[in-house]
């Protein structure tokens, strides 16, 4: 499949494409931050941070889906190892067996402002390639991580 087929030019294409699997290698690092969280909090906040915890991972999951699919519309393939994921991610891995729940929000909430930096960046891009389609998407998953921002940072007393 061209770009052409959907009414895109291809040379405008190429920038969003080579972002959105940026964008999906971060949302993997992220990913599994979110289920290592999910897996591992303890305390006192469990029950409120677990179940938000697979929230945001649930949440997350469909994104990577839509981030691999948008690139196949475009008619390009989308990164699908490990590999790709650890070393085009800007996020990096944590270890989070015995991480205090406030910092694993903390890390998160980084993630998250990360995440919303590229999606912006990308919102531009898309733009100046006339991609709506992709535009509309990427500004839905930037919507829903601003909202979680907030919820997190107030968790934390951040806000």
């Amino acid at each position: 499949m061209d770009a052409k087929e959907i009414s895109l030019e291809e040379k405008k294409v190429k920038p969003v494409v080579d972002h959105l699997n940026d964008l999906l290698a971060n949302y993997h690092i992220h990913y599994q931050k979110l289920r290592g969280c999910h897996w591992n909090v303890k305390g006192q906040s469990f029950f409120t941070l677990h179940v938000k915890f697979e929230e945001l991972y649930t949440e997350a999951l469909t994104t990577i889906d839509e981030l691999a699919e948008r690139i196949l519309t475009l008619g390009k393939p989308p990164y699908s190892t490990f590999n790709d994921y650890i070393t085009t991610s800007t996020l990096k891995e944590i270890d989070t067996i015995g991480m205090k729940d406030t910092d694993m929000v903390k890390a998160l909430i980084d993630d998250m402002a990360t995440l919303i930096e590229m999606e912006r960046q990308l919102l531009d891009i898309t733009a100046d390639a006339g991609d709506d389609g992709t535009n509309d998407m990427v500004n839905r998953f930037m919507q829903f991580k601003e909202k979680n921002t907030w919820m997190l940072r107030s968790f934390v007393n951040e806000d």
